[in-house]
């Protein structure tokens, strides 16, 4: 069968909005920086709390904590008495000689599945929920508990054994990053191109994932138990631009599910060849590997590969290329540059999946410029712990704009 790729013309596709570090209020989203109050817990750095929401949560969760972010988060002033808060001394008593973190309390009203009802209780995600049972490490009413589905009722009392997070298999590297936001879940990065997001082979290790163990050294609560960032999207090495880490078990399955139903809003800024016509649209055409060169993705037939959806528009007419914003609905790898390589438009400087117009080789040598001409400009969200969304925008860095303002003459 054929592959098949559709090219839907866009009557009612959104217009060019302003563009700045983090959009606030518009189109009903939050500015998080605004509507979350920063504060500092004792001995530590900065953190977002949701202070109308904390009587709300269940007494197990302020029993883990630290004294010092608890009484930052729960008490009126920056001292506290812990003779005030007897919960969180029968915890520090119950780990203080152990390697363990010991979380334990009574299952909330809502009772139901016990992976469900802990990971509310405790802030660890369910998949981590089930590892530890698998482990032995959960009890319920002082007996082991193995079964996930087990349903629970109100006031049963629990106790998770958490076992110290094992440091990561990758190393450490004081490499700079361009943080644009952070709190003690989640990192948002503007990364540079020619940045390696994870370590793989021919790239052991100088990638964003050794910067991030760096940067977030003494903050990684662990992925699955281990001492690592959680990395739910990447982006190729020669493109720029925004990507979301999680920092902890709960923000990497919230950010994940996101993913995975794709909900998550991303915009690229892309510099292509040529004039697509019509000049917005929408492409679909699923993405696999190519049969002829295992390096490369390609769109194939149907009934193979993954769902595939970009909606590209036209934002300004250059000399013989055209600057491009592409939204994604799904995420696959090299979606954009397969998709617009498919309309007869590659991105520019894309030593892949196009060849650069023989007349605008010279302007790219001039300007030195070795890659897709592709970035990453916008990223919204949902955000996992707070569930506010937030929206982070990057502009379009100077090898980039270097470019356009040439190809604009």
């Amino acid at each position: 069968m054929p592959c098949r790729v559709r090219v839907i013309v866009a009557q009612n596709l959104r217009a060019a909005r302003p563009r700045g570090l983090v959009r606030g209020q518009q189109n009903g989203r939050i500015d998080l920086e605004a509507d979350l109050r920063l504060r500092r817990h004792v001995g530590g750095g900065q953190r977002f709390l949701d202070p109308p929401t904390a009587p709300q949560q269940h007494a197990a969760t302020f029993e883990r904590r630290r004294p010092g972010r608890f009484t930052a988060q729960f008490c009126e002033g920056a001292t506290c008495h812990f003779d005030n808060h007897p919960q969180i001394v029968a915890a520090m008593g119950a780990s203080a000689n152990s390697d363990n973190d010991l979380i334990e309390g009574l299952i909330g009203p809502a009772g139901g599945r016990i992976d469900k009802a802990l990971a509310e209780a405790s802030g660890l995600s369910r998949e981590r929920i089930k590892a530890l049972m698998g482990e032995g490490r959960v009890s319920l009413a002082g007996k082991p508990v193995l079964q996930a589905s087990l349903k629970v009722a109100e006031g049963t009392a629990f106790a998770i054994s958490v076992p110290a997070v094992a440091p990561a298999e990758a190393v450490a590297q004081d490499i700079p990053l361009h943080v644009v936001f952070e709190d003690e879940y989640l990192i948002v990065v503007d990364k540079p191109a020619g940045l390696v997001v994870h370590p793989a082979a021919g790239n052991p290790d100088g990638t964003l994932v050794n910067a991030l163990l760096h940067h977030c050294r003494g903050q990684l609560s662990g992925i699955g138990g281990v001492a690592r960032p959680g990395i739910v999207h990447r982006i190729d090495k020669d493109t720029s631009g925004l990507l979301v880490v999680a920092k902890t078990d709960r923000a990497h399955e919230g950010l994940a599910a996101q993913f995975a139903d794709h909900s998550i809003e991303r915009a690229y800024m892309a510099v292509v060849g040529g004039y697509p016509v019509p000049a917005s649209g929408t492409v679909t055409g699923a993405i696999a590997r190519s049969n002829t060169n295992r390096k490369k993705m390609a769109i194939v037939e149907d009934g193979r590969g993954k769902h595939a959806v970009t909606h590209y528009r036209t934002i300004e007419r250059l000399t013989g290329a055209s600057l491009v914003e592409c939204r994604l609905e799904t995420g696959r790898t090299h979606q954009v540059r397969v998709h617009m390589s498919s309309i007869g438009h590659a991105l520019l400087g894309d030593p892949v999946y196009g060849r650069t117009p023989s007349a605008l080789r010279p302007i790219l040598q001039r300007h030195q410029f070795c890659r897709q001409a592709l970035h990453a400009a916008e990223l919204g969200f949902v955000h996992p712990v707070m569930e506010k969304k937030v929206h982070f925008v990057s502009a379009i860095p100077a090898d980039m704009t270097g470019l356009i303002d040439d190809l604009r003459h």
